[in-house]
């Protein structure tokens, strides 16, 4: 006896079907306990196998094949044939369903093909691309993700190997697939340890990008190994890559399943047996790699022997390189190196002095390590958005200067790079791309004091240009970020439509404060003069300065001047303050903000001018006590003249304050206009280069990229007495201020920017990957951020002593009636034609309902000058000498008030 399901389970899913079994068993004891893809599929089993006997057995329990059924000639032994002592155990459930597996797989005629692959090409390219990766913080590129690719790339030329056999009506027919639909054999290990297999698919492989790919196997892979993997996944197999090598198998000849031609297995990877006693560098002298072997087991009967073999040679020069395989793979991970091909060695290094070929290559390493000091940053990840395209530059690839992948184990002298005085080409290209390539761009090599030069590449590739930071460093950044990002968002969600000059998007802003104050007070300095535009200066204020978030607040409500009846004049994002950083060490540093009334950068020189006279007075005639900091924007940096002004007095007897921290938020946007219309320099800190100050770019979301630049920028500073700049690339979340669409004028900008994460986001999930907090413990850090808030909210409103507003008729006047008719009409016709547009002009779609509401102002006649006639009652109010607050709401852009 046995349960009907189970055929229909075999015929559905094939080499699955165990998992499937397992899984039909979970749905007779809870249905709801899977998604409906499963339900409806094992709904529909049922469905047609009622009212058999066994229908709700547990399936795990069957035995297979049944009791008292013929065995197949030829398999196994007789359970009368066992031997005194020998135990006959029945092979039940999915264990079950392989042993029917694979006697259906002796029907199909198969053969197979072997071929071995050298794989130093894949190593090679595969480290390049995990190199960079890393520090993308992406997940890695495996082997197999190489090897399948290759596989799909490969039926482009051989069509065939994708096909099936098939009979219809018992005629014999050829499958020709439609896709590839690439099965790809996950081996999974229970609870239990005993081992599964599944085999889902990567439907229409032909049509993606590698990225794409990648994406889609790692998740499949996920998926299996959770227990969440889809039914569909299992469906249409067209060709399927098994993977034995894993475990050290060095070759397979795999059984092939109904519904495929073929079937790829790669086995491990190493020297060949012969060289394996061999040391390494005899090994890399003569040149001898990695090798893999590859099989190709194809149902014989629609392919032939010299196709198989064809797709194999054709898979080999894939791997070696041929057909831009690996141009394609950089290009789609957006990777700025030039990958290695497979090429002829150009002879074994040797310093015998008689060898031409070693002086040339030896020679060549000191102008390899030069390129990349001078143009490494050309090639940096420094863009969050990874809006460019990718950038090769060929005076960083080692084609450039003779070196092919067989130098890469050789040894040069490395004339102390790193520390080493001698390393292989690898470890050389390691180094360097570590230190200039990753997410820290260093220019500094435009410098003329070869001290200065030698300083900074000595910190800079000791350390691959890394910071070391303990677990309390850690979530103490993160501290920060979070302390930011909430007081940004509750003041984004308190006051809609308030202009605040938001600093989202450049969060990093105030760990990289907090980290420049707490070393700068390490290495002696006991005040720091800050000064900065308009965005991010509420942030700086509550979260550096120490400004108490109920005074930002009170402004917010104009509640912060009740003595005076004009007020300051001045507005809370020009504000300065005075305060106390309290550094982790235990020291002090008093803190000023100078107070900006102005969106241009003339607050610069005159903090100069604030931490001189301070130095004067405290006797720091070393100009080590008192340090400048100032933040600027990008467009400003490059395009306003105070800061060239500013920049060239750094250095002159009579104003130098023994170097400043200049710190560029760096947007990438000037108001409106892409860096490329506002400036002709590549850096909008290239102006910096005219007094030889060191700049490092650093990408925004990498935020341990910038602890890195902020010691490297205080310690050159506090050594040299000389200016430094930060580049901190980063992007502007909102518009210019909060009552703009940015939208409007950089939609393909702005929507990378609402899809991308915060860099707090970023970092939380870093911290949580890496074990050091956990997902329920960055919840109570918010929660405790947002408690801390709103304890201060809302804040005190002082009395008025009388309010004007739009309820009271006495402000209200009809604006219609104060003009004359011609007037009015010429008004009318005014606001018709700026609100009518041209019939094939194709407007924003956020524009059109602002038009239509303009439009039918002019159709209706209202009362259509409100700002007029709130300035005429505010006017009469003023010549009564009655102190006046406007306030009300102004529809769509919530409270305001005058």
């Amino acid at each position: 006896m046995s349960d009907p399901s189970l055929n229909l389970l075999i015929e559905t899913f094939g080499p699955n079907a165990g998992y499937a079994i397992e899984l039909l068993d979970q749905f007779r004891r809870a249905p709801n306990s899977l998604d409906e893809g499963w339900r409806k599929i094992f709904e529909t089993i049922e469905a047609k196998t009622a009212g058999a006997s066994l229908a709700l057995m547990p399936l795990t329990a069957l035995p297979l094949p049944e009791p008292g059924a013929a065995q197949p000639s030829g398999l196994g032994v007789r359970a009368t044939e066992t031997l005194l002592g020998e135990e006959a155990i029945p092979i039940i459930g999915p264990a079950a369903t392989i042993v029917r597996n694979m006697e259906a797989s002796i029907g199909i005629p198969t053969a197979t093909s072997n071929r071995v692959i050298p794989v130093n090409v894949m190593e090679e390219n595969r480290r390049i691309l995990n190199r960079h990766r890393e520090v993308m913080g992406h997940r890695k590129i495996s082997f197999t993700h190489l090897v399948a690719w290759a596989i799909v790339r490969a039926l482009d030329k051989h069509p065939g190997m994708n096909e099936a056999y098939g009979e219809i009506e018992g005629q014999p027919m050829r499958i020709r697939k439609r896709n590839v639909n690439l099965g790809i054999a996950i081996d999974l290990t229970r609870k239990d340890g005993s081992r599964t297999l599944l085999v889902p698919n990567i439907k229409a492989a032909e049509s993606l990008d590698f990225s794409t790919f990648v994406a889609t196997f790692d998740s499949l892979v996920e998926k299996a190994r959770k227990g969440s993997i889809e039914p569909e996944a299992f469906f249409g197999t067209s060709i399927t890559l098994t993977n034995p090598g894993t475990i050290g198998t060095t070759a397979s000849a795999p059984r092939l399943m109904r519904g495929q031609g073929a079937i790829i297995a790669t086995g491990a990877m190493g020297h060949p047996a012969e060289f394996m006693a061999m040391p390494d560098a005899s090994l890399a002298e003569l040149g001898v790699a990695h090798v893999m072997q590859v099989s190709s087991t194809y149902d014989h009967r629609i392919i032939q022997g010299a196709v198989s073999g064809a797709y194999l040679a054709t898979l080999q020069e894939l791997l070696l390189g041929a057909d831009a395989f690996y141009e394609r793979i950089f290009s789609d991970l957006k990777v700025p190196h030039r990958p290695l091909r497979w090429e002829q060695d150009r002879g074994p290094l040797s310093f015998d002095s008689r060898n031409r070929i070693s002086i040339e290559k030896q020679a060549q390493i000191l102008v390899l390590i030069n390129f990349y000091r001078v143009r490494g940053h050309l090639v940096a990840n420094l863009d969050p958005l990874e809006s460019g395209e990718v950038q090769y530059h060929a005076e960083l690839d080692p084609a450039t200067f003779g070196y092919t992948l067989w130098d890469l184990d050789r040894r040069f002298l490395a004339h102390g790079l790193g520390g080493a005085e001698e390393a292989t080409l690898r470890e050389i290209l390691e180094i360097l791309r570590q230190t200039y390539c990753g997410k820290i761009g260093a220019e500094f090599m435009h410098i003329q004091d070869p001290q200065q030069k030698k300083w900074l590449m000595e910190r800079m590739e000791s350390t691959r240009n890394r910071v070391a930071l303990s677990t309390e460093d850690r979530k103490h950044i993160l501290g920060k970020l979070i302390e930011v990002g909430a007081f940004e968002k509750f003041l984004h969600a308190k006051y809609v439509g308030h202009k605040r000059f938001s600093l989202e998007g450049g969060e990093a802003t105030i760990p990289l404060l907090d980290h420049l104050l707490d070393r700068a007070a390490e290495l002696g300095i006991q005040e720091a003069v800050i000064g900065m535009p308009h965005r991010g200066r509420l942030s700086v204020l509550a979260c550096t300065v120490g400004k108490p978030v109920s005074k930002i607040f009170a402004e917010f409500e104009d509640a912060g001047e009740t003595e005076s009846t004009q007020g300051s004049g001045d507005v809370k994002y020009h504000l300065g303050a005075t305060g106390l950083h309290r550094a982790r060490g235990g020291q002090n540093v008093r803190l000023t903000l100078a107070p900006s009334p102005s969106h241009l950068e003339a607050v610069d020189p005159v903090v100069e001018g604030m931490v001189r006279a301070r130095q004067r007075s405290l006797g720091d005639d070393r100009h080590e006590r008192v340090l400048p900091v100032l933040l600027h924007g990008d467009a400003a940096f490059a395009g306003q003249g105070v800061i060239a002004e500013t920049l060239n007095m750094s250095q002159l007897h009579g104003y130098r304050t023994g170097g400043t921290v200049h710190v560029v938020v760096n947007n990438q946007i000037g108001f409106t206009a892409n860096p490329g219309d506002t400036r002709s320099s590549p850096y909008c800190t290239d102006v910096a280069k005219g007094i030889q100050a060191p700049i490092f770019h650093a990408n925004g979301d990498d935020i341990e990229a910038i602890a890195q630049v902020v010691n490297l920028a205080i310690e050159y500073r506090q050594r040299f007495q000389r200016d430094v700049v930060i580049d901190m690339v980063c992007y502007r979340r909102y518009g210019h201020n909060e009552g703009d669409e940015p939208s409007y004028t950089q939609p393909l900008l702005y929507q990378k920017i609402k899809e991308h994460f915060p860099v707090d986001r970023l970092y939380s999930d870093q911290l949580v990957r890496d074990g050091i907090l956990t997902s329920p413990d960055i919840e109570a850090l918010w929660a405790a951020a947002k408690e801390r808030l709103d304890l201060d909210y809302p804040p005190p409103t002082p009395e008025l002593v009388r309010t004007v507003s739009r309820d009271s008729q006495s402000v209200q006047p009809d604006a219609s009636q104060l003009l004359a008719a011609d007037e009015r009409e010429r008004l009318l016709a005014i606001v018709h034609a700026v609100s009518t547009v041209p019939e094939d002009f194709k407007i924003h779609p956020k524009l059109e309902p602002m038009l239509k509401r303009r439009s039918s102002y002019a159709d209706s006649r209202p009362n259509i000058d409100w700002a007029g006639a709130e300035m005429l009652a505010f006017g009469r109010c003023l010549v009564e000498g009655i102190p006046v607050r406007l306030s009300g709401q102004d529809s769509g852009r919530g409270t305001f008030s005058q």
